[in-house]
């Protein structure tokens, strides 16, 4: 029997030629390594079962945790329908529960900050060229901007009725067109805001950011990226809880404030929105956040999102999916108008190549299955009623209707003039709309231009934010008692717990049996290694490899080091000698440990199979998790079995992590402290890794800053105005904690690295236990360096 698992060995890329060509590189290597070829009671740990596995290890743990994400994302839409039963339309008082919840919503999609208030829609015009674009005998087209946040401004078209206005109407393009083509000026499928305008409305149309990329770099860098417009400003914003579909919003609803500042001015009209897909998805969203509108036309975006994860990361909201499925947030609207065009979806394919250039995420918009988008619709029908019920407003409608019969396109004119029917409350409908030109009496906006500046715009306000986080943070860390390490530790719990459920996202402890299951891989004159997997929830495992140095005593117990690999990685790379790939970053460092008499357990971490672990996170982000909320269970699982070895003295296990293992080395160790109840991390190190993160991920102006790189699944929400490294690493005090940083590792700059762990280092200062932690700098790369962390183990592990 082969004892060794692909996951130790090999890519799925190398499959058995690497298996048979490890197994050669194992007898020959000066390890003089050797395996049992027939099962025996030695060739498993006592009290544990054989591991029979023959599938890698790594895809084992990925598809699990994949089937187990799947699984949760359909229990939380049933979950959701109760809960919104439970804690909205059965309310005692549902206005009260509505505004609570349009306040949750409003967090989640980063619409949060302060508006500049209204005062009037500016004209756009030069010397030259007059704000008039277009005018005919229904209706003109001015050219204008309106103030949205400080530094930024919304930029597009007014429309204005010759006639007295009926209504005021938001239209918004979807992303892949411009203002122009729904205003009739350039060649389009559909010219709803014009027509809108032709039945006697005023009519608002921002620009909003597209979907190409020729901004989405940074040239004084040299950075140039394939991703989307769309893609390269969530990116910087989501780690700073805002996010591009916040800011949109926030550009519709400065419109709104334009209406209601003419609306106290002039006659009080009626305020719409609409839009087609992602145009759809923003007045969808502005209608349910804010009752001063009455009404929205939703085309080509309603649908079930429990396949969200799938869609371009723009749209990626945080927690969505534990709340608000579309049929909630459409009863946020009732009980005002809501019309849904269900069929005109504009596919969009997942972003390709560009010039070489290929880092963005994949994602796509389908078209939706109808049966689903009925299914949701019948959700959402059901809670509309019961809002009328209770409702004293004047009661809306929720109509849902496929694309306009007559020309087969996304808001044509009969959907135009139903729309206007139901906001204006009309027992007719309008007049027919008039059959209308538009001759150009100005040359014409260049959109590129318009492009350049709204996405540079957007990112310099959120590197704004970027700079200020600092404060936000401060306002939860600051006020944490440092007086004494009791004091800190009596604080501290309650913020390590809001860290766990708001960054990380928190699993319920894990409770199955753990049914150890082992097989002996490595037998070496100094140590014996063992391949573990436990349980830890249903289709999710943890696994590893335990590495028990040779002569260990009847009674005797020895601390334990957890040797955490890098992405991509497998435990059997922190084993691999000088002649491996692996050797070069890892330095044999789980090996190098056992030599110096600790036992060793090196566990797979499910950073592995790119887009396979990669879609983990987007699946887990809608449900308010991440990664790491698998791994923290996965390690608590680990630590709970290894307290129970013999040879294992509990209160001396540390962790050290290289790289996405040093990215674990500040999620885990921290949330998981040896309490009464369960055992924890004794210490921790973070090597190649330690940075001031939240730059890392939301500069542009950093080359080696995640913007510009393939890993999407790197951001975290709100991770800004929470937590940086430092306070992180402040969660593991008074236990001990150590950086280790090569001063060639292009993961940052010794710079920064020094920055944040000041802040770590003036911590444990001010607790008086400055002894407890420290950083190593040395010449060398994006490398273990096993000097003074070595020692750091020995002198805290008290080995």
């Amino acid at each position: 029997m082969n004892l060794f698992s692909r996951s130790s060995l090999s890519s799925r890329s190398h499959g058995r030629t690497l298996l048979l060509g490890f197994a050669v590189w194992l007898i020959s290597s000066s390890h003089q390594l050797s395996w049992c070829e027939q099962t025996s009671p030695t060739d498993r740990l006592p009290n544990t079962a054989l591991l029979e596995e023959t599938e890698p290890l790594d895809e084992v743990m990925v598809a699990g945790i994949d089937r187990f994400a799947l699984k949760e994302i359909q229990r939380a839409s049933q979950q959701r329908i109760k809960q919104w039963d439970q804690d909205v339309l059965q309310a005692e008082n549902q206005s009260a529960a509505f505004k609570q919840k349009r306040a949750e919503f409003s967090q989640l999609i980063g619409c949060i900050d302060t508006r500049i208030p209204a005062n009037g829609i500016h004209l756009i015009s030069q010397v030259d060229r007059s704000a008039l674009i277009v005018s005919n005998d229904l209706f003109e087209i001015l050219h204008v901007k309106w103030p949205v946040l400080e530094g930024l401004e919304a930029e597009g078209y007014f429309l204005r009725p010759k006639s007295k206005p009926i209504a005021r109407i938001v239209a918004i393009p979807d992303a892949q067109w411009t203002p122009e083509q729904i205003c009739g000026l350039s060649k389009s499928p559909t010219r709803y805001a014009a027509d809108l305008a032709a039945l006697g409305c005023e009519v608002l149309v921002p620009a909003i950011v597209n979907r190409s990329n020729e901004f989405s770099a940074n040239p004084t860098i040299g950075r140039s990226t394939n991703l989307s417009h769309r893609e390269f400003l969530y990116r910087q914003a989501f780690e700073l809880g805002r996010h591009i579909i916040g800011y949109e919003v926030q550009k519709i609803l400065a419109a709104v404030d334009q209406f209601e500042f003419r609306n106290s001015n002039e006659e009080i009209l009626p305020i719409g929105v609409c839009g087609v897909s992602e145009g759809g998805l923003l007045a969808f969203y502005s209608a349910a956040i804010d009752e001063r509108i009455d009404g929205a036309l939703v085309s080509g975006y309603f649908n079930q999102r429990d396949e969200v994860w799938k869609e371009p990361i723009y749209r990626n909201v945080w927690r969505l999916l534990v709340t608000f499925g579309d049929a909630q947030i459409a009863s946020m609207i009732a009980p005002r108008e809501l019309l849904i065009e269900v069929d005109p979806i504009i596919p969009i394919p997942s972003p390709l190549p560009d010039r070489g250039r290929k880092v963005a995420a994949p994602g796509e918009i389908a078209r939706p299955v109808r049966s689903r988008v009925e299914q949701e619709l019948t959700i959402a029908r059901k809670a509309w009623d019961q809002v009328e019920a209770l409702s004293s407003q004047s009661q809306g409608r929720l109509v849902a209707k496929n694309s306009d019969q007559d020309s087969n396109q996304p808001i044509g004119p009969t959907r135009s003039s139903q729309f206007v029917q139901q906001l204006t409350k009309r027992v007719s409908p309008p007049p027919a709309i008039q059959s209308y030109k538009l001759s150009n009496t100005s040359d014409a906006v260049n959109p590129l231009d318009r492009q350049q500046r709204m996405v540079q715009a957007i990112t310099r306000y959120t590197q704004r934010k970027l700079q200020l986080s600092q404060r936000e943070r401060d306002k939860i860390w600051s006020p944490l008692n440092r007086t004494s390490v009791e004091e800190w530790k009596e604080d501290a719990g309650s913020v390590r717990s809001k860290m766990h459920e708001e960054l990380i996202g928190r699993l319920p402890k894990p409770t199955l049996p753990i049914q150890p299951r082992t097989r002996r891989i490595i037998t070496d004159q100094h140590y014996d290694a063992y391949e573990v997997v436990l349980d830890v929830y249903p289709d999710v495992i943890a696994s590893g490899i335990l590495i028990l140095p040779k002569g260990i005593k009847e009674g005797e117990k020895r601390p334990v080091v957890v040797c955490q690999h890098g992405l991509e990685g497998t435990p059997m790379d922190t084993i691999h000698d000088q002649e491996s790939r692996g050797y070069r970053a890892y330095k044999s460092f789980s090996v190098q440990l056992v030599k110096e008499g600790f036992i060793v357990y090196a566990p797979q971490n499910p950073y592995r199979g790119k887009d396979a672990f990669r879609t983990l996170q987007r699946k887990s982000n809608p449900l308010g998790r991440t990664l790491f909320s698998y791994i923290i269970p996965q390690h608590l699982v680990t630590l709970r079995w290894l307290s129970q070895l013999p040879s294992v003295d509990a209160d001396r296990i540390g962790f050290y992590g290289l790289s996405y293992g040093g990215k674990t080395a500040v999620r885990v160790p921290p949330f998981l402290p040896p309490t009464e109840d369960e055992p924890g991390y004794a210490l921790s190190i973070c090597s190649a890794d330690f940075n001031e993160w939240v730059s890392k991920n939301a500069s542009i102006d950093a080359p080696f800053s995640y913007v510009w790189t393939p890993e999407y699944e790197i951001f975290e929400w709100n991770m800004g105005n929470l937590a940086n490294y430092a306070e992180l690493a402040m969660l593991m005090s008074p236990r001990p904690f150590m950086v280790e940083r090569g001063h060639d590792d292009g993961v940052g700059i010794d710079e920064w690295v020094a920055w944040e762990f000041a802040k770590v280092r003036r911590h444990y200062a001010k607790l008086g236990i400055a002894n407890q932690t420290e950083i190593e700098f040395f010449n060398g790369p994006h490398t273990i360096n096993g000097k003074g962390t070595f020692d750091f183990l020995k002198r805290h592990l008290d080995h």
